[in-house]
């Protein structure tokens, strides 16, 4: 549980969540649905209300950053679209019409509290490489010490490899939950049309608090069937996967709810709380796990998987079966059991991700040998891990 919250009954429509400082630093990320109604219409009546609640939590202190979708909605209303186009350039046309509507939008909501908001576009590329995610980390510390509010969105016009490839966050969930962690943020609250987590297995009710995200809790998410949405709480429960192991507490609400961030701060909003892992990983490790998409592959056996999960060590040739794709020195490659001898993993999970010391090839040449014959093979090498426990996470 956070250190900072304490969780109260598990029934009923509404949890307790109380803090007991004023928290540091939060991300809110709103859907689409919550911005507009309709297409394109954008609802300036509820905008309004959540600029003042924005405005009097930085004014209380709390640094705040947010994640809007609505870009693409906008675009299809200003261009007379009813539906979601399919083609990839209509949809980046549509985000950058639409783009800088939504930034005169949240400008404009925060004109009476006198506070400035500050454009910040991102792809999954601006993340993955460590280099600019330090840069992002940097510039938006600097943000929000100005006093602005960061107004961060995905940056869909870049080109179609980002809109509708690898490079691609898939949803602005996914985009909040990374930026959360990236900027060690206290709680993420994704508001949208949904009201929380409805258990309809069992009471059809908001669950108000899910302690551990297990495969009930993800059997209990659906999809979205919204032409501007993208996700729906299965993209929720899979960001907060992200960001609880972050150590951060995530909220999920109604963005329709009458003042539903003071009331999700003081305990009487309707909503689900994730209660964030005990131990956030270290900003390096969580960089390795979540904001890379390695596409190779290295296989381990039974007797390497203790040692690297449990025991916290490097990975040595030793313990290596294979490699499925090509990689070079210094890339970020997938580590996964390779089905031979007894785990309780599946054949071919993969449980870690590392920055690899050898090529592909070179990997293959020593996958099976110890460590005297991988010094004979590289004499010059002055390291004979093939991923040192420093550059290795476990997911």
């Amino acid at each position: 549980m956070h250190p900072n919250a304490t969780c109260g009954p598990k029934t009923g429509p509404s949890f307790t969540l109380i803090t007991r400082t004023q928290p540091k630093r939060i991300v809110v990320k709103l859907g689409t649905g919550v911005l507009t109604h309709g297409i394109g219409q954008l609802d300036t009546a509820r905008i309004e209300s959540l600029c003042a609640q924005l405005a009097a939590l930085h004014k209380a202190g709390t640094e705040v950053i947010v994640v809007s979708s609505g870009a693409v909605g906008l675009g299809m209303g200003r261009l007379g679209l009813t539906k979601k186009p399919k083609e990839v350039t209509k949809k980046q046309a549509c985000a950058a019409v639409g783009q800088s509507l939504l930034m005169q939008t949240w400008q404009r909501g925060f004109d009476p509290h006198g506070i400035n908001v500050a454009q910040v576009l991102l792809t999954h590329e601006d993340l993955r490489e460590r280099d600019r995610h330090l840069s992002i980390k940097s510039v938006l510390n600097q943000l929000v010490s100005y006093g602005t509010i960061p107004i961060i969105n995905e940056n869909d016009t870049v080109s179609a490899a980002e809109i509708n490839a690898l490079l691609k966050f898939g949803d602005n969930d996914t985009l909040g939950a990374m930026v959360a962690g990236l900027i060690e943020a206290q709680h993420l609250v994704i508001l949208s049309t949904a009201p929380g987590l409805i258990d309809m297995k069992g009471t059809k009710e908001i669950v108000p608090v899910v302690e551990k995200i297990t495969p009930e809790i993800e059997a209990m998410a659906g999809g979205t069937t919204s032409e501007t949405a993208t996700g729906g709480m299965i993209s929720k429960i899979s960001a907060a996967k992200l960001a609880v192991r972050s150590g951060c507490g995530v909220f999920i609400a109604s963005g329709a709810e009458p003042e539903i961030l003071p009331r999700l701060f003081s305990g009487t909003g309707p909503g689900t709380f994730f209660v964030p892992s005990g131990i956030p990983m270290e900003s390096k490790k969580r960089w390795l796990a979540y904001y890379q998409r390695p596409s190779a592959t290295i296989f381990v056996n039974a007797c390497a998987v203790p040692v690297l999960r449990e025991q916290g060590r490097s990975l040595l040739a030793v313990g290596i079966t294979g490699v499925k794709g090509t990689f070079a020195p210094g890339d970020i490659v997938n580590i996964a059991f390779d089905g031979t001898g007894e785990s309780t993993l599946a054949k071919h999970t993969t449980f870690a991700r590392g920055k690899v010391a050898y090529s592909s090839a070179e990997v293959t040449a020593i996958a099976g040998q110890h460590g005297d014959e991988v010094r004979a093979r590289f004499p010059s090498r002055k390291r004979l891990d093939v991923i040192h426990r420093d550059d290795l996470a476990l997911l």
